[in-house]
């Protein structure tokens, strides 16, 4: 069970989802606990990752007495919370035992709780609520959990992209129309007027409104072709380098503050557990990818959970008030997938995509390319966008490629990084298409694959100082020129209103 991209709590029923149910109005002291199969494990797993909570209709015991009556099994220790019918005075199929639970676990958004039940009752209860329900009745918990989590993934990451919309044609056109009025000759601004136009477009609005306050999602992730010998650097480093981002010591946490943007850091795949989760988002899909040299890297499962990652953290940061999202990465190994997705994407050969990653000497760069040719033999080139996101990816790329789009679908810039964030790029606009018109590409990154990946993507970089860092560094750079092209449209006088006689 993959719980962290999609759920903050679990709550479940206890009588015929727990523990068999007992016949009508047995008595407290007569009850005879019997778990049903697999349940204790079951809510064992799901306490490991996310908060664990029950909810459950009686006659007359309250919680301290179920609690009671659990306490031998083990089950009451790893419930947060219980609630009662009789503790709120109204039972399901009234969702305020499922509130009041809520309120307990100290959570605030229905839609990232499972409510695990076997009754009609409890379907309406958790409907009524706004949460999620998945039915045990004639299956154990383990078997419902994880057939909601299949039916779910990826469902977040489609309802972005078909909210994704053309931008604004005729907004552009009044911004180029304003361009050629400002008291300058015309084009001497260079792309930052291209770039001021792309930001009219997005917005719907001529001029465009200023992409501030801005927020960089680092997503961090590990890789299984480590095994493969592509990096000289350890595995635990990106655990170290979350920690690092977690208490604004990086350089992206510089180069943010120094632009005025905020950073986010998501743990959506590290292979080391973290040792604190201050500042972290947990959204782990899993312990680090598989070897993609001799296998996919994910499953599919995962791949699409890690989609509705990008796109949940996406429409997190713009709901709570960014306008403008930049990619940020880590992991290493991360450019060995990157450059065999690019090779994927664009038809390219390995050798002509593949970089020295973090300093990789000829041999280690040899062994790099060896297993991306690998990789690619194993997938067809006619394999869907996503089957081949899923043989050759990463979980940080994945998110990425959600954060596009979600941001996409929000109506908002987005800058891209380097050679990682070009990938996710390639993966997003090859199922969105329109998604391309949306991202903004923050710097050229010294790594082959990126100058490839930006090429097939018609992308000219408004930035380019032989970066290789990664961390979303290049997109924090490039972030006051994007401003300032807003700021030109929206605060340089015209011919008429400087009364400047025009050529």
């Amino acid at each position: 069970m993959i719980l962290q991209p999609l759920l903050d709590a679990v709550l479940v029923d206890i009588g015929g989802t727990v523990v068999d149910e007992a016949p009508p109005g047995t008595a407290a002291a007569d009850l005879d606990v019997h778990l049903r199969p697999g349940a204790y494990d079951a809510l064992v797993a799901i306490a490991a990752q996310v908060a664990l909570g029950a909810v459950t209709n009686t006659a007359t015991m309250t919680e301290s007495d179920v609690r009671a009556v659990l306490e031998p099994s083990g089950i009451s220790a790893l419930l947060r919370v219980l609630v009662t019918s009789v503790d709120v005075g109204v039972g399901k199929p009234d969702p305020e035992p499922l509130t009041v639970a809520l309120a307990g676990l100290g959570l605030s958004d229905p839609t990232r709780v499972l409510y695990v039940g076997d009754r009609p009752t409890d379907a309406e209860a958790a409907k009524s609520a706004g949460m999620a329900y998945a039915d045990s009745a004639g299956r154990s918990i383990a078997e419902a959990v994880t057939g909601w989590i299949e039916r779910t993934a990826g469902s977040r990451f489609e309802a972005a992209r078909g909210n994704v919309r053309p931008v604004d044609t005729t907004a552009a056109a009044a911004a180029d129309t304003l361009q050629q009025r400002l008291t300058k000759p015309p084009g001497a601004l260079g792309r930052l007027e291209s770039a001021g136009t792309q930001l009219a477009a997005i917005a719907g609005a001529s001029p465009p409104p200023i992409p501030e306050p801005a927020v960089v999602a680092v997503f961090a992730g590990d890789h299984g072709v480590l095994d493969a010998g592509v990096s000289a650097w350890p595995q635990e480093v990106t655990a170290q380098m979350v920690a690092n981002f977690s208490h604004g010591g990086a350089a992206i946490n510089v180069l943010a503050r120094h632009a005025g943007a905020e950073v986010q850091v998501i743990d959506v795949g590290v292979a080391t557990p973290l040792l604190s989760d201050d500042g972290v988002l947990r959204r782990n899909v899993g312990r680090g990818t598989a070897d993609l040299s001799v296998g996919p890297a994910m499953t599919r499962t995962q791949t699409l959970l890690a989609l509705d990652v990008g796109v949940d953290v996406a429409t997190g940061a713009v709901s709570g008030g960014a306008r403008c999202l930049l990619t940020g990465d880590m992991g290493i190994g991360n450019t060995t997938p990157s450059a065999a997705l690019i090779a994927a994407v664009t038809g390219l050969p390995a050798t002509d995509v593949t970089g020295r990653g973090a300093g990789a000497d000829d041999a280690v760069l040899g062994r790099k390319i060896d297993a991306i040719e690998r990789a690619l033999d194993r997938v067809p080139a006619t394999a869907g966008m996503i089957t081949q996101l899923t043989e050759l990816g990463g979980f940080e790329i994945a998110a990425l490629a959600g954060f596009i789009v979600g941001g996409a679908a929000s109506g908002v810039p987005v800058v891209i990084d380097g050679v990682v964030a070009a990938a996710a790029a390639l993966v997003a606009t090859s199922i969105c298409p329109p998604a391309q018109e949306y991202l903004v590409a923050g710097h050229r990154s010294v790594e082959p694959g990126a100058s490839a990946a930006l090429s097939y993507l018609g992308l000219e970089p408004l930035l380019d100082l032989e970066l290789r860092l990664g961390e979303g560094s290049g997109a924090a750079l490039a972030l006051p020129v994007l401003q300032a092209a807003a700021k030109i449209l929206n605060e340089m006088a015209t011919f008429d209103s400087a009364g400047v006689t025009e050529k």
